[in-house]
């Protein structure tokens, strides 16, 4: 489960933002995980909460957002949308897209005090 060492990497994450913006807890994360970054997002859920307790995100709540997946088909020159990666473009039914959307995983927002 490689959700476990990127929750861990998003506590590093905050210990090392609370280090350097000087607050004592966090109240709330919002993570972006896009549908194309092979993360499942229930996992991260869990692993949250199964290491929040202890640190400074101890009783934080956790949203995640799941920005959709986007690619540029070269073809005919548009953004689509695409549910997985190598899916055909649904006007012009070629393979040459250029994902552009929908791989991130980051915190996107903190609510600290």
């Amino acid at each position: 489960m490689h959700e476990m060492s990127l929750t861990e990497g998003v506590f590093r994450i905050l210990d090392d933002q609370a280090a350097s913006q000087g607050f004592a807890r966090v109240k709330a994360v919002v993570l972006e995980i896009g549908e194309l970054s092979q993360v499942d997002p229930e996992s991260m859920r869990f692993c949250f909460e199964a290491i929040k307790g202890g640190t400074i995100a101890e009783g934080a709540v956790l949203e995640i957002l799941r920005p959709p997946g986007r690619a540029f088909c070269l073809p005919c020159g548009v953004e689509v949308a695409v549910a997985q990666r190598y899916d055909a473009c649904p006007h012009c039914g070629g393979h040459q897209l250029q994902v552009i959307g929908g791989e991130e995983m980051r915190v996107k927002e903190m609510e600290v005090e």
